[in-house]
C-alpha cells in the first residue's frame, strides 16, 4: 500500500468561525488571520494505492462554480487536483474510488464537472461512497447548514448510478463507531461537526494513520475547547475528539490533515495542558510499500 498527499488547492476562512469560543488573541498565534479576520486553509485529500485499487478520500472545492461563489473563498494556490494526481503519474481516469468524508462543499465539489450544460461525474471509472445517514442529512438539510450542502456536488453522483454506501457505525458506548471498508481501511463514524462524518483510518505493519476531515482539522485544533464555530453538534465534537485523541496517543497513532496549510501530519503525546503535538511532518515515505 502506498499513500499520497494531493493538495487541490487554498482557500480562506473566517478565523472566529474556525476556532469557536477561542479568542483570536490566542488562536491568531497559531493561524494568523489577515485583514478581513480570514485565515488560510488547506483542501489536502490523500490518494491510497493497493494493488487492485486506487482510492481518492475527498476531492476539494472543484471548479464549477461561478466567479460570485469563489469570490467568497478567496481560492489561491498553483497546486490543484490535476496536478497533484500527475505529479504521481496518475490522472481522473485511474481513480477507483472516491471516500467523501462528508458532503459539504470544499470536502466534495470536485466530484463532479460541469461539460458544458451537464453534470457529471468527474472520475469517470469510479464509485462514490458516502453512507445513507450523512446522503439524507445531506439531500434534506437543516437551515443552518444548507448553504455547505450544494445539490449540483452530489446529486449527479445518484443520477449517474455511481453512489455506494458504507455501513454506519452504531453510536453508543464509549468509543467511535467504526465500519471496514476493505482490507487494512476502516471507516471511522463521527456525528458533532455533521452528521455521520466518515474518517478513514489506514494501517499497514508500522504505522496506523487517520484522516482528520473536520474532526481536527488542524494542528491549531488538537486541544480539547477548540471547536469549530461550524460544527452543528460542539459537544457531541468534544466528547469525539477527547476520545479520538486518548485513543491515538496511547497507540502512536498518524494524524493527517485535510485544512492544515503548513502541516500534513502529526503525532501526539500527553502534556501538563493535555494533549499535543509531539512531531509535525510530511507524509512522504510513510506506507511507501
Amino acid at each position: 500500500m502506498k499513500l499520497y498527499s494531493i493538495n487541490t488547492g487554498y482557500f480562506k476562512l473566517d478565523g472566529g468561525a474556525m476556532f469557536g469560543v477561542v479568542p483570536k488573541v490566542i488562536w491568531n498565534k497559531l493561524c494568523p488571520a489577515d485583514e478581513q479576520n480570514l485565515i488560510q486553509l488547506a483542501m489536502r485529500c490523500l490518494l491510497i494505492e493497493t494493488e487492485e485499487r486506487l482510492i481518492l478520500v475527498d476531492n476539494g472545492i472543484g471548479n464549477k462554480q461561478d466567479e460570485n461563489f469563489f469570490r467568497h473563498y478567496y481560492l489561491h494556490g498553483e497546486e490543484n487536483l490535476d496536478t497533484s494526481l500527475s505529479y504521481y503519474g496518475f490522472s481522473r481516469e485511474d481513480i477507483t474510488d472516491v471516500i467523501l468524508t462528508h458532503l459539504h462543499f470544499d470536502h466534495c465539489g470536485g466530484s463532479v464537472d460541469r461539460k458544458g450544460d451537464r453534470l457529471v461525474p468527474a472520475f469517470p471509472n469510479a464509485q462514490y461512497w458516502s453512507n445513507e445517514a450523512h446522503w439524507k442529512w445531506a439531500t434534506e438539510p437543516n437551515d443552518r447548514e444548507k448553504a455547505s450542502f450544494l445539490k449540483e456536488n452530489i446529486i449527479p453522483l445518484q443520477e449517474n448510478n455511481r453512489l455506494k454506501w458504507i455501513p454506519s457505525g452504531n453510536l453508543s458506548g464509549n468509543h467511535i463507531p467504526s465500519s471496514s471498508f476493505i482490507q487494512n481501511i476502516d471507516i471511522r463514524f463521527c456525528y458533532g461537526h455533521t452528521d455521520s462524518m466518515m474518517l478513514p483510518q489506514i494501517r499497514n505493519q508500522q504505522h496506523t494513520l487517520v484522516y482528520m476531515a473536520d474532526l481536527i482539522p488542524t494542528v491549531g485544533h488538537i486541544p480539547l475547547a477548540y471547536v469549530m464555530g461550524y460544527d452543528m453538534f460542539p459537544m457531541q465534537t468534544l466528547k469525539e475528539k477527547k476520545q479520538f485523541l486518548e485513543e491515538a496517543v496511547d497507540n502512536n497513532y498518524i494524524l493527517f490533515f485535510e485544512h492544515d496549510p503548513i502541516h500534513e501530519c502529526c503525532t501526539l503525546k500527553r502534556t501538563e495542558k493535555g494533549i499535543r503535538v509531539h512531531e509535525t511532518f510530511n507524509l512522504n515515505s510513510l506506507f511507501s510499500n
